[in-house]
């Protein structure tokens, strides 16, 4: 585990995944908000496979940092703060799910700092006026495990941490494609807690869409699943359409594909990351 200080003098810890020689020249930011970062594993060892290193920041709140989060649009002069730490003047920003927040926020913040966006199954629903069609998409499933967990993400909000954990444990399986093994061993890696979670979404500016519409253009990837109950699908199409983002779809895949369809998703991260 690495560390770097940022500009208001806390101390954050990021990781570095792929063998390459070079100097990480990306950053990946994780979702949950605030999950351990070891929930994205290797990446499907996507580094490795385009020679580059990438340097995974343990955001405010996630255990290995500590603390709790400024709130997401604040909490993206981190990636700058990690940005100089590396001594880099733009990067490449690799995000997944909540962390695409960050990582829009540090494209509008300080678009210099940001060369190209690759947003991995991004929260998509906060961005466009589109509705989000997850009860859709899960109840085709016709998989009882999953309509319990339909039925937790569109009820009562936890109220503490004990009803947060059985909350994600029941809607785990919302979260993938598929429900074997492999599946249920992920989705217990990476602790997160629900005090962590709400600072996340705290001290939101109310135009944080619009400033971000206003920022720079920048190259910028979307990869998706096409049966990802928690983004949506036609979420997601029109996240990638107002950005101007390219958009690959992976089939047979949910919230994690590099769980689901390391293949396919290592193929499309690699290609990105090859094309600097």
């Amino acid at each position: 585990m690495l560390t770097f200080e940022a500009r208001d003098g806390r101390t954050i810890a990021y990781h570095l995944i792929g063998s390459s020689n070079e100097d990480a020249s990306a950053i990946v930011v994780p979702g949950g908000p605030c999950r351990g970062a070891e929930y994205l594993e290797d990446l499907a060892g996507a580094a490795d496979a385009a020679g580059r290193a990438l340097a995974v920041l343990h955001p405010r709140g996630t255990p290995t940092t500590g603390g709790l989060s400024r709130g997401w649009w604040t909490d993206a002069d981190d990636l700058a703060d990690l940005a100089d730490h590396l001594g880099l003047d733009a990067v490449d920003i690799v995000a997944h799910s909540a962390g695409t927040r960050l990582a829009l926020a540090a494209w509008a913040r300080t678009p210099e700092r940001v060369a190209r966006l690759a947003l991995i199954t991004p929260a998509a629903a906060w961005f466009t006026a589109e509705p989000r069609d997850s009860i859709e998409i899960g109840r085709r499933r016709n998989d009882p495990l999953v309509d319990r967990a339909l039925d937790s993400m569109t009820g009562a909000e936890p109220r503490d941490q004990a009803e947060f954990e059985r909350a994600r444990e029941i809607e785990g399986p919302a979260g993938y494609a598929r429900w074997t093994g492999r599946e249920q061993r992920h989705a217990a890696v990476g602790a997160w807690s629900l005090a962590a979670l709400d600072a996340y979404f705290t001290d939101i500016p109310g135009d944080a869409v619009e400033r971000i519409m206003a920022a720079p253009a920048r190259p910028a990837l979307v990869i998706a699943g096409d049966e990802d109950i928690l983004v949506g699908v036609r979420t997601v199409e029109a996240y990638a359409e107002a950005i101007g983002a390219e958009l690959r779809w992976l089939e047979g895949c949910g919230h994690y594909p590099w769980v689901e369809q390391p293949d396919e998703f290592r193929s499309a991260l690699v290609g990105w990351l090859r094309s600097r």
